[in-house]
């Protein structure tokens, strides 16, 4: 072998690294947790030290694995969740959070304590809010950064950075404070396609001194995902990784959008030319991103984007996404009454409770198509934490219709089936809100961990009446880390070369046939009342003051 690459992907639960070479084999993959503190009033933290040391762990253990020499790896790259790191000019981490604790310096992205900031900037009506759908998401950064402000001002004015965990984790590898145009521009506002962050939003907002100092607090210098950041490794990061100094690092990618990298310009097994614009990237985890290249800006209201260069250099991206996806079907499953009985067959039998659930599901009906009609008379609208795209209400909640009394294994099913089924309908949702504005969206690419299932593919695809690919690799987000340090090495010339010739995608699963296309018709017109009567019904408790 004559050269591998590293990618390294913090997910919400656990940081991987995957060795991949130049043609995209995996050769190596380890695993390691994080921790993730919870709080009443949707606070959601992290550690960067404990991040830093798990992907350190992880990829020692990826290179033991693998039997590889430090030498033969000539690149690295990262991605993360969009998630608030704040450390002091040093890099040493500052208390984000109410408890003070010092190593709790993330916010994370799916912490919602800055709802009402959001929805104070999005009553700016400013025009950078265009970019974002028109709805600014507490997800994003800027009403994070202003929560802090409000709240935490002796944290606000010591940090010395305040950086995605994407850009915190190359900034820990180099030294370099340089961001990705992916990071700032899908969820700080920077706008790609000027070059330039907008003085007068952040003004607007009672941000405008992060713009001091050319807005080297937020991002002086931004460069395009896979650039060579710095000298590549520092030594004492080599050091923790198991690396050479001075080994390439690549500017890095949201997690999600790391996954759309290591599979949208994959080649199909009919050797067909690639086309990416056809394409769409969904990725599956915690949540779920929906993104969709166009060559020219695309203004979908609900879904954020246009954004310039934010995932494949010199295309526009709209990202749409579904804030509770893996962790909707986890609740859902781990609150019904039949789980302790679920878990202990699924440890007998050796798979896992979901996979266990699918199975009987599936040989219920003998096809994996129909096994959706278990859920004919159980209908979930699995919104737990708001709907992130198309309709932008972070304040949304999940409802369940059609529930009986029944406990019993049987239930459980139909319950896990019917989760299924809401998270295709809103699915659904982004891909009719991208087709109105001409996104042809003709092919669906999922990946993440629930892709693998042949249940929750086949459904996807009947929901939306679009085929949906897998991916050739087992870990295309990984994949999609690797070729940012593939570029940074020289291996490639571009991230869309990389995309060519490291990726590959698999079997394909074909929407439903006329039958099971009216059953998820008529399921889905149930969805859309669902949505109608959550936001009636927070309409009329909201008016009682």
């Amino acid at each position: 072998m004559q050269q591998a690459f590293i990618g390294v992907d913090v997910g919400t639960t656990s940081a991987r690294a995957g060795l991949f070479d130049s043609a995209g084999t995996l050769l190596a993959t380890a695993r390691r947790p994080i921790a993730l503190w919870r709080e009443a009033g949707d606070i959601a933290e992290q550690s960067t030290e404990d991040i830093w040391q798990a992907c350190a762990g992880a990829v020692r253990d990826a290179l033991a694995e693998a039997s590889l020499s430090p030498a033969l790896v000539k690149g690295i790259g990262f991605d993360a969740t969009s998630s608030l790191a704040v450390v002091d000019p040093a890099g040493q981490p500052l208390s984000v959070s109410p408890s003070g604790d010092p190593k709790r310096n993330i916010i994370v992205w799916m912490d919602h304590r800055a709802i009402a900031q959001a929805r104070r900037i999005t009553e700016t009506h400013d025009p950078v809010l265009r970019h974002v759908g028109g709805i600014l998401s507490p997800e994003m950064e800027t009403p994070k950064l202003l929560w802090l402000k409000e709240n935490l001002p002796a944290t606000y004015r010591a940090a010395g950075h305040f950086l995605d965990l994407a850009d915190y984790l190359s900034y820990r590898a180099t030294g370099s404070t340089t961001r990705s145009s992916c990071t700032v521009t899908c969820k700080w506002t920077y706008l790609a396609h000027e070059r330039r962050w907008s003085p007068s939003y952040f003004e607007r907002i009672g941000l405008g001194d992060l713009l001091a100092a050319d807005g080297a607090r937020i991002g002086g210098a931004v460069v395009e995902p896979g650039t060579a950041l710095g000298a590549g490794l520092t030594p004492d990061a080599a050091r923790a990784l198991g690396l050479l100094p001075g080994t390439p690092v690549g500017a890095s990618l949201i997690d999600a959008h790391a996954g759309g990298v290591g599979t949208l310009g994959g080649q199909g097994a009919d050797g067909a030319p690639v086309e990416v614009l056809d394409r769409i990237a969904y990725v599956m985890g915690t949540s779920a991103c929906i993104m969709a290249t166009t060559a020219t800006p695309c203004f979908v209201p609900g879904v954020w984007g246009p954004y310039f260069s934010a995932m494949v250099p010199g295309l526009w991206l709209n990202e749409g996404g579904q804030s509770a996806t893996g962790a909707a079907i986890d609740h859902l499953v781990l609150s019904h009454p039949a789980y302790p009985e679920l878990a202990a067959a699924a440890k007998a039998a050796v798979v896992s409770p979901l996979d266990l659930l699918e199975r009987g599901a599936v040989e219920r009906f003998g096809s994996t198509g129909e096994a959706a009609l278990l859920a004919r008379d159980l209908h979930v609208l699995p919104e737990f934490l708001g709907n992130r795209s198309p309709f932008a209400e972070p304040e949304a909640k999940a409802l369940v219709a059609g529930l009986g009394l029944d406990s019993d294994l049987a239930s459980l099913q139909r319950l896990f089936v019917a989760g299924l089924c809401g998270i295709g309908y809103g699915l659904a949702d982004v891909v009719d809100a991208l087709r109105a504005q001409g996104v042809p969206c003709r092919t669906i690419v999922a990946s993440g961990g629930a892709s693998r299932s042949a249940l929750v593919r086949q459904i996807m695809a009947d929901a939306t009446g679009i085929s949906v690919v897998l991916p050739a690799t087992e870990e295309p987000v990984v994949l999609g880390a690797a070729m940012l340090g593939a570029v940074a090495a020289g291996a490639f010339p571009s991230l869309g070369a990389a995309m060519t010739a490291m990726s590959r995608l698999g079997p394909s699963t074909p929407a439903a046939p006329p039958a099971l296309t009216r059953f998820h018709g008529a399921k889905r017109e149930v969805h859309r009342k669902m949505q109608a009567l959550d936001r009636e019904s927070r309409a009329a408790m909201g008016a009682l003051g």
